[in-house]
């Protein structure tokens, strides 16, 4: 899109013209550049100006103990992803992609030229299980035609990406009136019906995994085309995504890395003198939670979304203009996590490597019920068999559902999902998981949730607004947010915070 690029060489031309003005001066007064994050977007900002001359003076600073934000490998027996899973669409155009293939984390079945040329919309459907909690297996004949049918209705809301008025204002709300419309032209008998209700309110759900959100209903209609897809067929790390943070990191001088460092404020307004012998002065003062302080010239703000939206009035002084300060609050940011279950012998199909729940007595044109502790787990649609060995699932929740999963104990998730899939295979003798792991994404203080999502109330403007530098001069800026959280307008959250550092690491392409 033309407004990314166009941010792109607005700031890039502003901080680069900062730097011809300190190479005239001595080395030590060359611009001083804080990145404050090491998520991908933060790595990506602090690789690209250390590869560069001009930016000797260079600082990372990462409240936690590692790199990689929301990009997290674990063990659980093996290698599991805590935060981001695939590469969606490895091909060419994704930078995540290139950078991998790059470091060579990658297998030769990914880097192939037929996986990165298949078409969006042309991935094969993994070979998959569909439960129902009245302990049956449901037709695939059946699934796949109620599939097609939300697949197709959902394209249909890509089609109001220019229009000035929308019938109604989110992606929820019109895909029930549209599937109301469609009841009436059923002909199955009423168990049918129901049963048809019944997938699609999973698919609903699978949506909610998809873009981040406790509701479609919270979802804009308008904008909801801008997301956009890479050709290639999805792909995983077979060491753990982690490598490619890790990677990232050993690229970078280790002195100019600092782990934990929470950032608690970002004072852009004044002249803070140094308390040296040169006596420099410099626009940007970041204070850290240790009270210790930094001096800039540039400070690249790379947190999350859910992270300003609780701090952005004390973290960012002078406040934020009303512009920025409303978009922050207009964007929409939600929890999606996994809950990871290791089986002694899998209760699945051996070609199975998908189990899609669907809850008989739901349907999205009846309002869900509001009470989460009996309820929560409803939310968990589907499960991932990870391969290669073929005993671990990986379970997908998200939105408040989620959020109040992250309460429970180890032992109250695995009590509940152990009577969830007694029911769904009718077998009340099933023998439980081994173990249990989960992600907490909104308890984690630095990150308070997953990803973005264009909420009704917001749209395209509200992340060029977040984008411009402070001050809104752009000859001059001293505050750049280049956004890892904003995952715009690609169906590939990752490939947009590695893109969005704001000279040449390309703005923002989404999971």
């Amino acid at each position: 899109m033309g407004w990314r690029r166009c941010l792109q060489e607005v700031a890039g031309r502003a901080l680069l013209s900062s730097a011809r003005r300190g190479m005239e001066a001595a080395d030590g007064a060359r611009p001083r550049v804080l990145v404050v994050g090491a998520g991908l977007a933060g790595l990506g900002a602090a690789q690209r100006l250390s590869s560069s001359r001009s930016f000797p003076h260079l600082r990372l600073l990462e409240s936690t103990g590692r790199a990689g934000g929301r990009v997290c490998s674990q063990r659980f027996g093996i290698v599991v992803e805590m935060g981001a899973h695939w590469i969606h669409g490895p091909s060419k155009e994704n930078p995540v992609f290139q950078l991998a293939s790059d470091y060579g984390l990658l297998d030769e079945e990914a880097m192939s030229e037929e996986n990165q040329q298949i078409e969006v919309g042309g991935h094969p459907l993994l070979p998959a299980v569909f439960y129902s909690n009245a302990g049956r297996v449901l037709s695939p004949e059946l699934v796949e035609g109620v599939r097609n049918l939300f697949s197709t209705l959902l394209d249909q809301t890509r089609e109001f990406l220019h229009v000035p008025q929308v019938s109604v204002p989110s992606v929820g709300e019109y895909l029930r009136k549209e599937i109301a419309q469609q009841v009436k032209e059923w002909t199955d008998d009423d168990e049918t019906k129901w049963l048809k209700l019944a997938i699609l309110n999973t698919y609903f759900k699978l949506e909610c995994c998809v873009s981040g959100t406790h509701s479609m209903d919270h979802v804009a209609l308008g904008p909801f085309g801008e997301y956009a897809m890479l050709p290639g067929l999805d792909c995983t790390f077979p060491g753990g995504y982690g490598g490619l943070p890790d990677c990232m990191l050993t690229s970078l001088p280790k002195e100019s890395v600092l782990f934990h460092k929470p950032v608690t404020a970002v004072r852009w307004g004044g002249s803070y003198r140094e308390e040296s012998q040169e006596g420099r002065t410099f626009p940007v003062q970041v204070e850290c939670e240790d009270g210790e302080r930094f001096l800039a010239d540039h400070v690249i703000i790379t947190v999350p979304l859910g992270f300003l939206k609780e701090h952005h009035e004390t973290f960012i002084d002078p406040p934020l203009p009303p512009r920025k300060a409303d978009a922050i609050r207009q964007l929409g940011f939600g929890t999606n996590n996994k809950i990871f279950l290791e089986f002694e012998q899998p209760f699945w199909p051996p070609d199975c490597q998908l189990i899609e729940v669907v809850w008989e007595d739901e349907s999205p044109l009846v309002e869900a019920g509001t009470d989460l502790q009996a309820s929560w787990f409803r939310k968990l649609i589907v499960f991932l068999v990870l391969q290669p060995y073929g005993h671990v699932l990986c379970g997908f929740i998200a939105g408040k559902e989620s959020e109040y999963m992250e309460t429970l104990s180890d032992a109250a998730v695995l009590t509940a999902l152990t009577d969830v899939i007694r029911r769904l295979t009718g077998n009340p003798h099933l023998a439980p998981p081994k173990k249990v792991m989960r992600s907490q994404w909104h308890s984690a203080p630095y990150t308070r949730g997953s990803y973005s999502y264009v909420a009704v109330g917001s749209s395209g403007d509200d992340i060029d607004a977040l984008a411009q530098p402070l001050p809104e001069d752009a000859a001059d800026p001293r505050v750049m947010a280049l956004l890892s959280h904003l995952g715009t307008m690609t169906r590939g959250r990752l490939p947009g915070r590695l893109l969005s550092p704001a000279w040449e690491v390309p703005w923002e392409v989404y999971t």
